[in-house]
């Protein structure tokens, strides 16, 4: 706590100085402006003929006994300016000693507590105002990090838990032989395989929240065409149509991350659709944006759970078809990217079904134009 302390009694101190400084200062100036008007008067009379004024008032103040009295009034004023500057230094840092203590209460692990500053509204007001937000926005980002840890947590331990029981059940089987041993394994790979793909996910979505690292000249389209190619056969797969309407829409950014964002916004369109649906995928250049537009068929979202969706291992699977298909990532790894690349995400659903999801990125020159 001294450590702490210290620097709060040294800037009281100076502040202590500073307006005893300037209580003395202005001490200082009005005696002197009382001293020179007297002194030229006592200049302007010829010694040993008093005024015809100070002769019908009697004896007054002279000028020698005037200065010995403002020596003594200044060497009096010091104490008295220390002691002033003091006690308003004091009351300056009074609100700063409340922030500063509940902040401290707030960094050691209370993230409900508030300042909760009241009073007139002033710089110091404000600030606490401004910190106010500042917790209530890293106490959501805890809580969100914490829920986020105990889905990550709940998803990686369902495929270990089936796998394990997969691998006790075979291994407790006497009978078993090697077709039985062989379906065991390939079970297990299966469940493997959901859980690399799940550890993917994660990390899309861990590199898409820890910004961009490189700016490389990117055209949507041909990061479109390449991302088609390889859903063509799950599309198939679900009889969903792929329609396309790509124009050339170049822009800047890590192409890593944005074929991620492109490849999630297709194969959520694909997966959270109808047998016999479409998917519309479309790209051009709008003035100082290029925009990719996804848009499939499926069932009615309601307008009220749009933005959940873009949230980590949000699904509305249960609602929309009654089976969890994905992690519940995609569109969170879709945010993510979008927002370290400074691009904007509007969505919008259909009365009729389905969702229609477009990504505005800046626009760069075409550098085979220049």
């Amino acid at each position: 706590m001294t450590a702490h302390a210290l620097p709060r009694r040294s800037l009281q101190t100076r502040l202590a100085l500073a307006y005893a400084a300037g209580i003395y200062a202005a001490g200082v100036l009005v005696l002197v402006l009382a001293a020179v008007p007297l002194a030229r008067i006592d200049a302007a009379i010829p010694a040993g003929r008093p005024s015809s004024a100070i002769a019908e008032t009697g004896p007054g103040v002279g000028l020698p006994q005037l200065l010995t009295g403002s020596a003594v009034a200044l060497v009096v004023l010091i104490p008295i300016a220390l002691a002033l500057g003091w006690f308003v230094a004091g009351r300056f840092l009074r609100p700063l000693r409340a922030i500063t203590a509940t902040a401290r209460s707030i960094s050691a692990g209370d993230l409900h507590r508030r300042l909760a500053l009241g009073g007139p509204a002033d710089e110091l007001t404000e600030l606490g105002h401004t910190l106010d937000d500042l917790f209530a926005r890293l106490q959501a980002s805890f809580d969100a990090q914490r829920h986020f840890v105990a889905n990550a947590s709940h998803e990686l331990r369902t495929p270990l838990a089936g796998l394990r029981t997969l691998l006790e059940v075979a291994l407790g089987d006497p009978d078993a032989d090697a077709a039985t041993l062989r379906s065991v394994c390939q079970e297990a790979l299966a469940l493997g395989e959901h859980q690399e793909r799940l550890v993917q996910a994660l990390l899309a979505l861990a590199t898409g929240e820890g910004g961009v690292t490189r700016w490389d000249a990117v055209d949507l389209a041909h990061l479109v065409q390449g991302v088609l190619a390889s859903r063509r056969d799950l599309a198939k797969e679900k009889a969903v149509d792929l329609g396309e309407r790509l124009s050339p829409a170049l822009t800047a950014g890590d192409p890593g991350l944005i074929e991620s964002l492109v490849a999630n916004l297709v194969d959520n369109a694909i997966r959270h659709n109808r047998a016999g649906g479409n998917v519309q995928i479309a790209t051009q250049t709008t003035g100082t944006q290029v925009a990719l537009t996804v848009t499939n068929t499926g069932p009615a979202i309601p307008d009220d759970q749009i933005a959940r969706l873009f949230q980590p291992f949000q699904r509305l699977a249960p609602e929309r078809h009654g089976r969890h298909d994905g992690h519940g990532l995609g569109l969170a790894i879709v945010n993510a990217v979008a927002h370290a690349h400074h691009a904007t995400l509007t969505t919008s659903a259909p009365p009729e079904g389905g969702l229609s999801i477009t990504v505005r990125f800046p626009c760069v020159p075409d550098p085979d134009g220049l």
